[in-house]
């Protein structure tokens, strides 16, 4: 035997009751015993002492010896690790059989519930799918940038990830895009904030005059580009940050959409806020 393993950690893989090891355990070091006095040595309750046994008896572990009283005694470990190999193929057969008497059964019924379930994931990765907020979300708000060919619509606090994505700014314009920036009032910004989109709104109108702005007159909802809508709904893609204050920006997620159907109505909100709720008296920087 492995001096490193006690008796106790090598039973442990015959998966006993605690009183069944004991037991069983027990009966290797005495050889034979009966049934009180395997109480009185292992301190299993008299009470529950024969049923431990019977258990013992009815797994192959253990020999009963007739007599008045009668005693019990451990087969010996060889044919214990035999008996504990048997008595798990015939569970494995067992589960078998009964697996195999619900099969039909089984997929009849579960089936169509699991392809009803695929088909509501389908329609879910058609609408979007997410990435992390960061470079991931940058890298398809440039992407999306890239392919646009009439217009960029942004909702954003103070365009704190202009610089990211900059370049496809610049060939968007240069394509002839049109591009219109949402950003948040600068009243209801904390003071960082207001500094950066004090110098963002600084270098749109030095760099890139062509790009419009206003001031939504309260807090959005969301945040975010969309890029050639279509009331058709044939065309259109969006990246999008549902707000949630009490996430740090690092553990949340962007939402990323080519659904046409959905670009548009984002982009009928755009249009809402641009016309109907928005601050244009902001004096320029």
């Amino acid at each position: 035997m492995n001096d490193s393993h006690q008796p106790s950690e090598l039973l442990d893989a015959f998966e006993l009751t605690e009183y069944e090891e004991q037991a069983l355990q027990s009966l290797i070091e005495l050889g034979r015993s009966t049934a009180p006095s395997l109480s009185e040595a292992t301190g299993i309750p008299k009470a529950r002492v024969y049923g431990v046994l019977d258990s013992l008896s009815d797994e192959g572990f253990i020999k009963i010896i007739p007599g008045r009283p009668k005693e019990y005694e451990a087969k010996p470990p060889a044919e214990l690790l035999d008996q504990a190999i048997e008595n798990e193929r015939q569970e494995y057969a067992s589960f078998k059989k009964q697996i195999e008497d619900i099969e039909e059964e089984f997929v009849e019924t579960l089936a169509p519930i699991y392809e009803r379930g695929r088909d509501e994931i389908s329609t879910t990765e058609e609408l979007f799918h997410v990435v992390d907020v960061g470079e991931p979300s940058e890298r398809e708000t440039r992407s999306i940038y890239r392919d646009a060919t009439n217009c960029v619509h942004v909702i954003t606090k103070s365009f704190e990830y202009f610089d990211a994505v900059e370049p496809a700014v610049t060939d968007a314009l240069e394509r002839g895009c049109e591009i219109r920036v949402l950003f948040l009032d600068p009243e209801l910004l904390e003071e960082s904030n207001q500094a950066h989109q004090q110098r963002m709104r600084q270098h749109l109108n030095s760099s890139y005059p062509a790009i419009e702005y206003r001031f939504s007159a309260k807090r959005l909802p969301w945040r975010g580009t969309v890029v050639d809508p279509s009331l058709s709904y044939d065309s259109g893609a969006a990246v999008l940050l549902v707000e949630e204050e009490d996430i740090p920006l690092h553990n949340r997620q962007a939402a990323i959409t080519d659904n046409a159907s959905f670009v548009a109505g984002l982009e009928r909100y755009f249009d809402l806020i641009w016309q109907y709720d928005t601050v244009d008296d902001r004096p320029n920087p």
